[in-house]
C-alpha cells in the first residue's frame, strides 16, 4: 500500500467521529447555528419577586376621646430641612412626648409654600407603621412661625391610659384685643369669671397680625400660664385684624352637669364652654370650595356627617373653629351658622383670617369638637341672653 492509499484510508476513518461533532457545534453555537446559545440555570436561585407597599390609609374625619384623660401637646420648632422633614420630626417628637397615650387631633399650622396635603400623607405612613388609630388632622397655612426657617408646628390632643380631668375641660373662646399682652390678660379674666385660675390652663394658641410685633410672645404665654402647652402663629403675611387673639383649654376644678355654655356673645357664640360630659369629638376641617351660601351649608352638612356616626350632632358643639381666607365671608358666615349651631347655647368659637389651606379652591375652613351623647344644659344667662 503506497502512501497516499494510506492516508486517504486514515481520513475515511476519521469521518465518522468528526461529523457528529461538527454538526453539534453548528447547533450549540448562536452565531453559526440555527438555535440560540444554551444557558443552564441556576437551580439554587431563586426567582425575585417585586413587593408592592400597601397606600397610606385615610385619615378620619372625625374620632372620640374621653374627656378626663386628655391631653395637650405642641411638637418643638425647628429650622432644619424643608417641610416633609420638619413634619416627621415634629410627628417623631409628638409620639414620644405623648408618652404611650393615643394621639386623637393634629392641628399642623405651616409657613412657606409647601405642599400641606403632605403633612396627611406623612402621618398616615408614620402611624401605619406604629400600627395606632389614626388622627382626625386640622392643616392651616398661616402668615409665619415665630423661628426663622420653621414651616410646621403642630399641636396634639391625646387619650392617656388615666384620668388627669377628673371634673372636665373649659374651651374659651378666641379673645381678640389690640396686644398680645392684652388678649393674655382678657384669657385670664375670662378664667377668672368661671372659677379658674392660670395653673388651670392646659393648652394656649395665640394668633398675631405680625410676629415682629411679638418676639417674646413665647415668654408672655408661659409668664402668665406656665402648665400650658403654648403655641403662637402670625395669621397672614399682610397685617390683619385683629392684633392679636388668645383661646385656651383649661381643667376644671368644679364639675359641672353635662355641659356649661357661660358669657355669651352678641355675635353668637359663648366666650366659654364647660363639658363635664365623658366624651369628646374632635373633627378635621371641613372645606367650603366658594364663597356662595349654598357653599358654606355643604361644609355644614359634610361636617354634621362627620360627627354623626359617633352620637354627636352640631347643636352639641362646644368649641368651633373657622379659618377664613377672606375677612368679608364673617357676616354671611355667622348667619348660616345660626342654622346649624344652637341659638340659645352656641359653642366657644374662634374666628381669623388665615394665608390658605389645602385646597386652593378653598374659601374656608371649620372644625369641631363637639359633646357625645349630649344632654342640652343651657346656663341661665345663656337663656337670658336668647330671649333678647
Amino acid at each position: 500500500m503506497n502512501r497516499a492509499i494510506f492516508l486517504l484510508l486514515i481520513v475515511f476513518l476519521l469521518l465518522p467521529a468528526t461529523a457528529p461533532a461538527q454538526k453539534k457545534k453548528k447547533k450549540g453555537t448562536g452565531e453559526e447555528g440555527l438555535y440560540p446559545p444554551v444557558i443552564l440555570e441556576d437551580k439554587k436561585k431563586k426567582p425575585e419577586v417585586t413587593q408592592t407597599l400597601p397606600p397610606p390609609r385615610e385619615l378620619p374625619s372625625a374620632v372620640a376621646g374621653s374627656t378626663d384623660r386628655l391631653v395637650f401637646q405642641v411638637s418643638p420648632l425647628s429650622g432644619k430641612g424643608l417641610l416633609s422633614q420638619q413634619t416627621r420630626d415634629a410627628l417623631h417628637a409628638l409620639q414620644r412626648s405623648a408618652n404611650g397615650a393615643t394621639i386623637l387631633k393634629l392641628r399642623a399650622f405651616v409657613a412657606g409654600s409647601g405642599d400641606m396635603r403632605r403633612i396627611g400623607e406623612l402621618i398616615g405612613e408614620l402611624w401605619t407603621d406604629r400600627r395606632t388609630p389614626l388622627p382626625a388632622l386640622s392643616v392651616i397655612q398661616t402668615g409665619g412661625l415665630p423661628l426663622e426657617g420653621a414651616q410646621v408646628v403642630i399641636e396634639s390632643i391625646a387619650e392617656g391610659p388615666k384620668g388627669k380631668n377628673p371634673s372636665g375641660l373649659a374651651f374659651v373662646a378666641g379673645q381678640a384685643a389690640d396686644s398680645l399682652d392684652q388678649s393674655l390678660v382678657k384669657l385670664e379674666s375670662t378664667l377668672k369669671q368661671a372659677g379658674m385660675d392660670n395653673s388651670s390652663v392646659l393648652q394656649v394658641t395665640c394668633y398675631v397680625r405680625s410676629l415682629d410685633e411679638n418676639k417674646d410672645g413665647q415668654r408672655l404665654i408661659t409668664q402668665r400660664f406656665p402648665a400650658a402647652a403654648a403655641n403662637y402663629v402670625q395669621m397672614q403675611r399682610e397685617y390683619a385684624q385683629p392684633v392679636a387673639e388668645c383661646e385656651a383649654v383649661a381643667r376644671v376644678q368644679e364639675p359641672v352637669d353635662s355641659v356649661k355654655f357661660l358669657m355669651p356673645a352678641p355675635q353668637g357664640y359663648s366666650q366659654m364652654v364647660i363639658v363635664s360630659a365623658p366624651k369628646l369629638v374632635f373633627s378635621s376641617t371641613q372645606l367650603a370650595f366658594g364663597s356662595q351660601e349654598g357653599d358654606i351649608r355643604l361644609a355644614f352638612e359634610r361636617l354634621r356627617k362627620s360627627i354623626s356616626p359617633l352620637n354627636a350632632r352640631l347643636d352639641s358643639v362646644a368649641m368651633s373653629h373657622i379659618y377664613l381666607i377672606s375677612r368679608g365671608l364673617i357676616e354671611r358666615f355667622r348667619a348660616i351658622r345660626a342654622e346649624f349651631y344652637s341659638t340659645t347655647s352656641p359653642p366657644a368659637s374662634t374666628m381669623l383670617p388665615i394665608e390658605g389651606l389645602p385646597s386652593l379652591d378653598a374659601s374656608l375652613g371649620v372644625d369641631v369638637v363637639a359633646v357625645a351623647d349630649y344632654t342640652k344644659t343651657v346656663s341661665a344667662d345663656a337663656v337670658r341672653h336668647a330671649e333678647h
